[in-house]
């Protein structure tokens, strides 16, 4: 008990919250559901041959079948209403191909998916080392997609086939020998129950979609994708706006290159050639007044 609060306190059982762990958690679950519901069928179908003799009548025959569904190897006594005789009437076909091809599918993805469960939670470090974990993950993935398809179809067609097989109107249709007019007559009584073999089928195809979709989970973790992945650009730095002291600043120094010899605006020029206009005007007044002076003498 200890071990598993320390487990779950370390964040251990964390993967199963995510996709990939809880998918591999349905693929377990199901995987228990589609062998189950195929490999512990049981069936039976019964009819009754009525004769004018009713001590050869036999009112309720059951022929019980199971799986593997070798269903050739499954017969009962028919009365021939001809002095006591019977026959053997065997049924048609042997499904146990296609019925074990589909068990044995279902019991290896249940050995493969609780094993991957157990190495996500107990030894996440050693699956994502050198990637080689996620990679083979993702090819068995690949594999059990690819198997339950296959298997889930021709278990599928199997089982149709055992419908036809296990109708007591086609047996007494095609099977039991036709009486003479007025010997005997043959009617069926109960047709099997054939619901754990359709959720059987059910379940296999919906392995099939569960598996497939494990694949993109899986394929993330291998870094495969990388490659693929565009990334947007980065954004660009917006240039602050200057703000009010630093055009002060830069005012300035404009200020102190022109003193320094530079380029000085036109406003000064402007200044220098009116000072010099006043100068030349002053000038030449000083030089008039003397002049105006020595006459006056």
């Amino acid at each position: 008990m200890d071990v598993v609060n320390q487990l779950v306190a370390g964040g251990q059982f964390r993967i199963v919250k995510e996709p990939l762990g809880f998918i591999k958690v349905l693929e377990w679950l199901f995987s228990i559901f589609a062998f189950a519901t195929c490999g512990s069928y049981s069936g039976q179908f019964s009819l009754s041959i009525e004769c004018n003799n009713k001590n050869e009548s036999k009112p309720n025959i059951k022929v019980d079948f199971e799986y593997p569904f070798k269903l050739h190897q499954k017969y009962f006594e028919a009365p021939t209403c001809q002095g006591g005789a019977t026959s053997k009437v065997f049924l048609v076909g042997d499904y146990s191909s296609s019925a074990e091809f589909f068990v044995t599918v279902a019991v290896f993805a249940f050995l493969y998916s609780l094993g991957a469960l157990l190495t996500y939670i107990f030894l996440q470090n050693k699956y994502r080392e050198n990637n080689k974990g996620p990679m083979i993950d993702c090819i068995v993935t690949a594999v059990f997609t690819f198997l339950w398809l296959v298997s889930s179809s021709a278990w599928a067609k199997g089982l149709s086939d055992i419908k036809l097989a296990t109708d007591p109107e086609m047996i007494i249709k095609n099977q039991i020998p036709p009486f003479e007019k007025g010997e005997g007559k043959c009617q069926e009584l109960s047709d099997p129950v054939m619901s754990g073999l359709n959720t059987s089928v059910a379940f296999g195809f919906l392995n099939c979609v569960i598996w497939l979709g494990n694949i993109w989970f899986v394929f993330k973790e291998t870094g495969w994708s990388t490659p693929f992945m565009k990334y947007p650009p980065p954004a660009q730095e917006k240039q602050p706006a200057p703000d009010s002291y630093t055009q002060a600043q830069g005012y300035g120094q404009q200020d102190t290159y022109a003193q320094q010899g530079g380029y000085q605006p036109d406003y000064y020029g402007q200044q220098a050639d009116y000072n010099q206009q006043g100068y030349t005007q002053a000038g030449y007044t000083q030089q008039a007044a003397p002049t105006s002076f020595s006459n006056q003498m």
